[in-house]
């Protein structure tokens, strides 16, 4: 009697979805992850090209300082202050130029922020060379500014 009574409670207790309900929630997820997953990406390209920004600003600081006490930007054939190295994503380096009067120093990317490239210069102008292809073209005034969105 145990056995019936426990197949009749089983048969009209059970429950679950529907394939139809299931195939809902998977058009919602995959509509969801076609939109979030695209935006999560360019923000986390976003966030990284702060970093070249940060240091090309910070370098030209530094650089500045060598040509107030040395009256150049040269330091022998190198640039006065080292590039800053060990950024995750952005390989800096530095260019004499003019008897060692001028400098122009480039972040050009690299992994995250890949086709990426910015300058800056003793007149601190900045300015943005290169731009991935799904960033599309450069802007008129991007060699006065950086490109960051």
């Amino acid at each position: 009697m145990n056995a019936r009574k426990f197949e009749r409670i089983r048969l009209t207790g059970a429950r679950g979805f529907t394939l139809i309900e299931v195939m809902v929630v998977v058009v919602v997820l995959g509509i969801l992850a076609s939109i979030a997953i695209p935006m999560y990406t360019r923000y986390i390209t976003r966030g990284a090209l702060v970093e070249a920004t940060t240091a090309l600003a910070d370098y030209r600081v530094r650089m500045e300082q060598f040509y107030q006490d040395n009256r150049t930007y040269a330091n022998g054939a190198n640039c006065g202050v080292a590039a800053p190295a060990g950024l995750a994503n952005f390989a800096v380096a530095c260019a004499l130029g003019a008897g060692g009067q001028a400098y122009t120093a480039t972040a050009t990317g690299a992994g995250t922020a890949a086709g990426f490239t910015f300058t800056i210069n003793q007149s601190n102008e900045r300015a943005t060379t290169a731009l991935p292809t799904q960033w599309g073209s450069l802007p008129a005034d991007a060699g006065t500014r950086w490109v960051v969105r």
